[in-house]
């Protein structure tokens, strides 16, 4: 691999050159001199986004975890190959940068990690949500007890989502490769939930295929109790045209906050003033609206992480390793506990 603080900076792989992989491209580009692409896969451009005098090569996914100027593979593939490319990358020596979720099963995430602190290596998972100014400011509001006890916590994600889009991609449509209203559109509100609002100790949940001919399911809906005694709610689907901002709404003894994507919906914590929002667009109806300052955010801090960490002091690294398996815990007993759900009937037998 290239010596890391050489004036070329970090060189970077993509494996996966679709929607979210050039987002990636795009900040890399703007971190030139500290970061640049040296090869990428998939179905992007002959040349991605990259130094002029130096483009980037477009290579099998293999190979550009192999490449010897490569110290950082970034995975933008489907879900479902997350955890494979990702050990496959650890054990080339490379660092990782993955797109949400690590893993779509926890043993899945725990061998990623396992493999991360053997080598010594860094993941950092794309929670590009958790760097916004409104959702800094509210963790530092719950850590300072400007809220009070937590008592309910709410995220909804009323998204929508044509059939285009799944016949786009079959991974889309299928649960067991990670698509689905919770585990490819919900994830980010379910990580900021819990990042927020600490541990969940138990779920349950209901889900359901309502708008879409497709084998994931479009809609679910479960119920938390975190370890600290207060309760949660969290909602995705992709069948509520025309979609709408996700939210996040936190109710404590003392205050209470409303977050929208980009948005203060309401701030009522007593002697904290409301952050400004970072004004980022909506998801809600198309996946790629989101722009990529998000990920030049992230981007960031994961090189001035590993800066940090080539001059042999503690690397601080975002979203790391153990964040990124906890998240995956939550997603998994959520859909778990859909899938074992036992309703019990509510409808007198005597008006049917």
């Amino acid at each position: 691999m290239t010596d890391p603080v050489s004036t070329h900076g970090f060189g970077v792989g993509i494996v996966g050159m679709g929607g979210i992989g050039i987002m990636h491209a795009r900040a890399l580009r703007e971190l030139e001199g500290r970061a640049r692409l040296v090869a990428f896969s998939g179905r992007g451009p002959a040349t991605a986004p990259g130094p002029a005098a130096r483009p980037a090569e477009r290579l099998e996914p293999h190979d550009v975890i192999a490449h010897p100027d490569v110290d950082v593979v970034a995975i933008c593939t489907p879900s479902g190959t997350h955890a494979a490319l990702a050990l496959a990358a650890l054990e080339a020596g490379r660092h990782v940068v993955v797109e949400k979720p690590l893993a779509l099963e926890v043993d899945d995430a725990l061998r990623v990690a396992r493999s991360a602190r053997e080598r010594g290596l860094m993941v950092s998972v794309i929670s590009q949500r958790r760097l916004e100014a409104e959702h800094v400011a509210l963790k530092k509001a719950l850590n300072d007890g400007a809220l009070g006890e937590l008592r309910l916590a709410m995220t909804n994600v009323h998204w929508f989502r044509d059939d285009d889009y799944y016949r786009a991609a079959g991974w889309r449509s299928t649960q067991a490769q990670g698509g689905g209203s919770l585990m490819n559109q919900g994830v980010h509100n379910v990580d900021l939930l819990r990042w927020l609002c600490g541990p969940v100790e138990s779920v349950t949940a209901q889900s359901a295929t309502l708008a879409h001919p497709i084998d994931a399911e479009d809609t679910t809906v479960a119920t938390l109790r975190f370890v600290s005694g207060a309760l949660g709610v969290v909602t995705t689907t992709t069948a509520t045209p025309p979609g709408f901002p996700a939210t996040i709404s936190l109710f404590g003894s003392r205050g209470s906050v409303e977050l929208g994507q980009g948005e203060v919906r309401r701030w009522d914590v007593p002697g904290v003033p409301p952050p400004e929002a970072g004004g980022i667009t909506s998801g809600a109806a198309d996946p790629l609206a989101i722009g990529h300052a998000g990920h030049l955010a992230q981007w960031t801090q994961i090189v001035s992480a590993l800066e940090t960490s080539a001059l042999e002091t503690s690397p601080l690294v975002p979203v790391g390793i153990d964040e990124a398996v906890e998240t995956v815990r939550l997603l998994d007993a959520i859909s778990r506990a859909a899938a074992a759900t036992r309703s019990t009937s509510i409808v007198d037998p005597e008006i049917m």
